[in-house]
This record gives C-alpha cells, sequence and structure tokens, in this order.
C-alpha cells in the first residue's frame, strides 16, 4: 500500500526536476542567447581584447580624473558580486549618517571648489551595492573636477555627459542616468 502510494509522488517528483530544473533553464538560456546574446554573456565590455568590466556591475574609481559611482556597501572590496548586499542601515541609524559624511568629505576633499549640493546617490548606497549607474545630476556634479583633472573644457566634458545619458525605463520609471564605467572608457578615449 505504501509503495503504490509512494510511486506517483516519487515519480511526479522526478519528471518535476527533470523538466524544471534542467529542460526550462538550458531552453530559457538558449532563447536569451539567441534573442539577447550580449546580455546572457553578461554585457561584458572588452578593449584590446582584453575584459574591463560589466555594464551591469559598477566599479571603484578614486582618481579625480574619473567620474565616481554610487558608494559600494560590499566587502571586503567595493562592487564585489559575490557578496552583493546594501549597508542595510535604517534612516535612524547613526552609522548611514556617519557614512554619508564621510563620502561627502570625500566629493568635496576631491573639488573643494565646488558648492554646489550633492546629489544623493554620491553619497548613498545602492540595495545590492553594485549599481554600475548614476544620475545625470551625480555626473555633472562631477563634470568640473573632471574637466580640470584632464584639462578639458568644461563643456565638452558636459557634451560627453549627455551623449551618454539613458532615459528613464519605458519612459516612466527612474531617473536618467548614467553608466560610470562606459562614461569612463569614453573619457579615456578622448585623449
Amino acid at each position: 500500500m505504501f509503495v503504490r502510494l509512494m510511486r506517483p509522488a516519487v515519480s511526479l517528483l522526478v519528471l518535476m526536476t527533470i523538466l524544471l530544473g534542467i529542460v526550462y533553464p538550458l531552453l530559457i538560456t538558449g532563447v536569451a542567447k539567441v534573442t539577447f546574446p550580449r546580455q546572457a554573456e553578461g554585457s561584458l565590455i572588452y578593449q584590446d581584447g582584453k575584459l574591463i568590466g560589466s555594464t551591469l556591475i559598477g566599479q571603484s574609481f578614486t582618481d579625480p580624473k574619473y567620474f565616481w559611482g554610487r558608494p559600494s556597501a560590499t566587502t571586503p572590496q567595493p562592487y564585489n558580486g559575490v557578496a552583493s548586499s546594501g549597508s542595510n542601515l535604517g534612516p535612524l541609524n547613526p552609522a548611514l549618517l556617519d557614512a554619508v559624511k564621510a563620502n561627502a568629505k570625500a566629493l568635496h576633499d576631491a573639488d573643494p571648489d565646488n558648492r554646489q549640493p550633492i546629489p544623493v546617490d554620491l553619497v548613498t548606497a545602492s540595495a545590492s551595492g553594485l549599481d554600475p549607474e548614476i544620475s545625470t545630476a551625480g555626473a555633472l556634479f562631477q563634470a568640473a573636477r573632471v574637466a580640470r583633472a584632464r584639462n578639458l573644457p568644461l563643456a565638452q566634458v558636459e557634451a560627453l555627459i549627455k551623449a551618454h545619458e539613458q532615459g528613464r525605463l519605458f519612459g516612466l520609471i527612474g531617473e536618467r542616468r548614467i553608466n560610470i564605467l562606459e562614461l569612463n572608457l569614453a573619457l579615456d578615449q578622448m585623449r
């Protein structure tokens, strides 16, 4: 009796494991590679045959001649894809205020003459800690510093920002944004 009751359950478990654990993932991966090959491979960026990074995961830039991305809360190093997480600091947590103050100080130390209000995305970490983009306001806030460090006219750097600006998702959701890695690579090509 027990075997007669267990046989359909075990058979269904094996069938669903094969269908949903093997066949379905392989099918979806195949469809993704055909319809979205770049995205299915991780949206990787190569330069001279060398892997530079991905447009989906931020990188840590600290040199004044580069645009800086959002702070990353991952450990042990910034933008660690294995340890994706936000800071999990609530608005009443003093550690969040300390982190924001430290990030604001780093921005002011890099550009002491800049008196503009700092966009919030330059001082707070994203939910994943891996955000590769900043707001257009965040990029424009840094434009003078980058232009000075590279001996470029400010208008040229601002035009480059506008050229790399991405619109809102579906024209409605979120803010206009800039992918930092792509923007910094374009800066390096301006030599």
